[in-house]
């Protein structure tokens, strides 16, 4: 199964107000995992970058002062999409901006299936907390590079979060002979040569435990232990 994970950086939060896309990543995915093919260019816009986009993804006017427009990328966008499903990190953000830079050069919307990894990831991992950088901190993914906001590193970064929140690199019991998703063989003698996964709490969730447990006045293990 083939999927392409999305990310945009633009000029500003909303393209209702004019605000335009100046960098589109994405990465390819097959069956979850990432292949070596990605896609990634910047967009020359009218319209100046607010100061706080620039602070988060150090972009420039005059960076893209020489760059192409999207109308220029977006044959080489869509063949690279496909009608693939795409995973994107707050979608309807994404997906409107893309849209909407699409209805400007007489283009139709994307009708792509799409995953939104934010409300995958409360749903999988039963968190309200779901940005980026704590997904990946969570998952002990390398946030090293990310100094700087990119829609190409974004995406690559997405990616493996994803992988995770489909049970990549995680070690529980996975009991499909036929799952798609294959992570660390143990041996063949182990456990009937089916995939171990294991799962690990993030620190977030081991400080709300301790929490919980330091509230209860009357533990039942300390009540009835023997």
């Amino acid at each position: 199964m083939r999927e392409v994970v999305i990310d945009t950086e633009t000029t500003g939060l909303s393209h209702k107000t004019g605000d335009r896309i100046v960098e589109v990543g994405c990465v390819e995915l097959i069956n979850h995992v990432t292949t070596s093919k990605s896609l990634q260019f910047y967009c020359r816009v009218d319209k100046e970058i607010s100061e706080s986009a620039q602070k988060i993804t150090g972009i420039t006017n005059k960076f893209l002062r020489n760059k192409k427009n999207f109308s220029d990328h977006c044959n080489e966008f869509l063949k690279f999409i496909n009608k693939d499903p795409l995973i994107i990190h707050n979608a309807a953000f994404d997906i409107g901006f893309i849209n909407n830079e699409l209805a400007l050069i007489g283009k139709s919307a994307l009708t792509n299936p799409v995953v939104d990894t934010v409300s995958l990831a409360r749903s999988v991992l039963n968190t309200r907390v779901a940005n980026l950088d704590y997904l990946c901190r969570r998952f002990k993914i390398d946030l090293s590079e990310r100094g700087l906001h990119g829609a190409l590193l974004d995406s690559r970064l997405l990616a493996e979060v994803y992988l995770e929140l489909k049970g990549g690199k995680q070690f529980s019991m996975n009991l499909s002979k036929t799952s798609a998703i294959k992570t660390k063989q143990i041996s063949k003698n182990d456990i009937n040569n089916k995939t171990i996964v294991r799962f690990e709490a993030a620190e977030e969730d081991i400080n709300l435990h301790k929490k919980i447990i330091r509230d209860i006045k009357e533990p039942l293990w300390k009540k009835y232990s023997y």
